[in-house]
């Protein structure tokens, strides 16, 4: 998964619906498949890089649009999964995913969706991170002497 996938499948879907409003009127887009929900099956590995082992389902929605582009470049296509049932932030994410393959859209996209979701995530992972450092116990052991 790209970076830029990863930020609009993982940002709230409140903030991103907000980003998304912020940058203005959009293309028309239609889809190519509607936002439908589904199962993948999430794969573990023992002790991290053993054999591979089905570990479950989780549900995830999936999404893809086409933009028309400006000339002669025809259609872009923009593809949004995201995990759980929410087949708006699956839309959402299809229609910036799209956004950022079109030429005149990119630098918008990425500068008032992407970059603002990357720094909210890091932000709260950084919140969580010190939340987590706060409640440390260090355990240390006192060797005894022998005599």
């Amino acid at each position: 998964m790209n970076r830029h996938a990863a930020v609009l499948a993982k940002a709230p879907l409140g903030l991103l619906e907000g980003r998304v409003k912020a940058l203005g009127t959009l293309p028309e887009y239609g889809f190519l498949r509607s936002p439908e929900i589904g199962l993948a099956m999430v794969r573990g590995r023992a002790e991290g890089n053993g054999q591979p082992f089905n570990l479950g389902e989780m549900t995830i929605t999936r999404c893809v649009v086409t933009l028309s582009a400006d000339g002669a470049n025809g259609e872009i296509s923009g593809f949004g999964y995201v995990a759980g049932r929410s087949q708006r932030h699956a839309e959402l994410a299809a229609v910036c995913d799209g956004l950022l393959q079109h030429p005149g859209w990119q630098d918008t996209v990425q500068t008032l969706v992407i970059d603002p979701l990357a720094a909210a995530a890091e932000e709260k992972q950084a919140k969580e991170a010190a939340e987590v450092e706060s409640t440390r116990v260090n355990f240390f052991t006192l060797l005894r002497g022998e005599s």
